[in-house]
């Protein structure tokens, strides 16, 4: 069962939230950032991207980078801009895109569940990533950010999750991309202890939804802080790492899409031969076509859009992976018609998050930049949770979550 603990968080003085929160640290690069912290010196990202304070061409995984995140973070305490709950609390955050509003329970993770397969995953991860993360916890020594967890809806969360928001939010406010972020604190010790019961007793596993690399620095961060305490309790801080768990129903995952350099020397008659090889192609025109359901993609080719409908040779759907339509894509013609064989280092495709909307795909193929575009159907949080259950990864770039948590809202620390 899954250990969920309360802490001690460090949160933003209200009337600064709005300027503290940040997007982030990978959903924007260096320069991105150096212009979003332009006038504010109080975002979150001078912490989760402190290159934004150092030269340009500061390496960014030198000591220098992650000393400057504990540099930042310390001097926004110090100036009093992140204040420390006296109590250990849970949180609630709750986000709010195109009308529809999902609720998480803010706790400490445990890095024993980590450990142990408790907490479960679904994608591989990077060690240069990892890496990265580990040294940003090691030298800040906070989780700066917390990681995205999912969980099999429990009816007495709930309960208590909806009796909490009926509270006025401690911090409420919108984002520049129209998402609603709202916040409230569990401190009352009753139901600080009941939630940290039924976690204990029901809810068997969570699921990493977003951010295996975060998530795996901090589990490798806190086994190391254990391995390298002769007088480790079980009761330090860095026994636990902050995460935000929503319950499955409430998450919707968006389509992430491909797009393609060449053909591999076809042409497109030939490109549309060999596809038919394995899908019902049906010619759309210049008219947007989005996939409609699981197995049915849409192509954009040399001005016009296609709907192509897999065989059901093509897939098993006794294999949890192989059912997978990224799956049926790489199985069927990225790999055998394009010679497109490894998805994480292949510089003749490139990877598209569905909030961009089908019109990116036509631009980046009408550009000239890419001669072909994939949408594919959404991958469902039961197809996730039964992958991640039965011991399996995903291939690259499956899953795109909306909306992205923000950072700065709350922090733990590792004392």
């Amino acid at each position: 069962m899954a250990i969920i603990k309360p802490f001690k968080g460090f949160r933003p003085i209200k009337e600064n939230v709005n300027k503290i929160a940040s997007r982030p640290y990978d959903v924007l690069n260096s320069a991105e950032a150096r212009v979003e912290v332009e006038g504010n010196p109080y975002s979150f990202l001078h912490v989760v991207k402190p290159e934004v304070d150092l030269p340009e061409d500061v390496d960014l995984h030198s000591d220098v980078v992650y000393n400057k995140a504990k540099e930042n973070f310390n001097k926004l305490v110090n100036d009093g801009q992140f204040l420390q709950d006296e109590k250990p609390c849970y949180y609630v955050y709750a986000q709010t895109m195109f009308g529809k509003t999902q609720y998480g329970i803010v706790g400490g993770a445990a890095v024993e569940d980590y450990m142990n397969g408790i907490i479960k995953k679904h994608e591989l991860t990077r060690p240069d990533k990892e890496e990265d993360r580990m040294n940003h916890v090691r030298v800040a020594n906070i989780n700066a950010e917390p990681v995205f967890f999912a969980y099999e809806d429990n009816a007495k969360l709930d309960e208590i999750v909806s009796a909490t928001v009926k509270n006025e939010a401690e911090y409420d406010f919108t984002t520049e991309d129209n998402v609603g972020h709202h916040f409230w604190v569990i401190n009352d010790e009753a139901t600080v202890a009941n939630i940290e019961k039924i976690f204990a007793e029901e809810v068997k596993y969570t699921y990493v939804a977003d951010g295996h690399h975060r998530t795996a620095a901090a589990g490798l961060v806190g086994n190391e802080r254990k391995k390298n305490n002769p007088n480790h309790t079980g009761d330090e801080e860095y026994n636990y790492f902050m995460a935000v768990h929503f319950p499955a129903s409430q998450l919707t995952i968006i389509d992430y899409n491909r797009v393609i350099k060449d053909l591999n020397g076809l042409s497109n008659d030939e490109f549309i031969a060999k596809i038919k090889e394995n899908f019902t192609v049906k010619e759309i025109g210049t008219e947007e076509n989005k996939p409609t359901e699981l197995h049915n993609f849409s192509m954009y080719l040399d001005g016009k859009w296609y709907s192509l409908t897999a065989n059901d040779n093509t897939y098993n759907d006794n294999d949890p992976v192989g059912v997978l339509d990224v799956s049926i894509l790489t199985n069927t013609i990225l790999d055998p018609v394009l010679d497109i064989k490894d998805l994480r280092r292949s510089t003749r495709i490139d990877f598209v998050g569905g909030i961009r909307g089908l019109a990116e795909l036509k631009k980046r193929v009408d550009s000239g930049e890419m001669v072909a575009a994939f949408a594919l159907y959404p991958v469902s949080m039961k197809q996730l949770i039964d992958i991640a259950d039965s011991g399996n990864i995903m291939p690259p770039k499956t899953t795109w979550f909306e909306p992205k948590l923000r950072s700065g809202l709350a922090v733990h620390s590792l004392d």
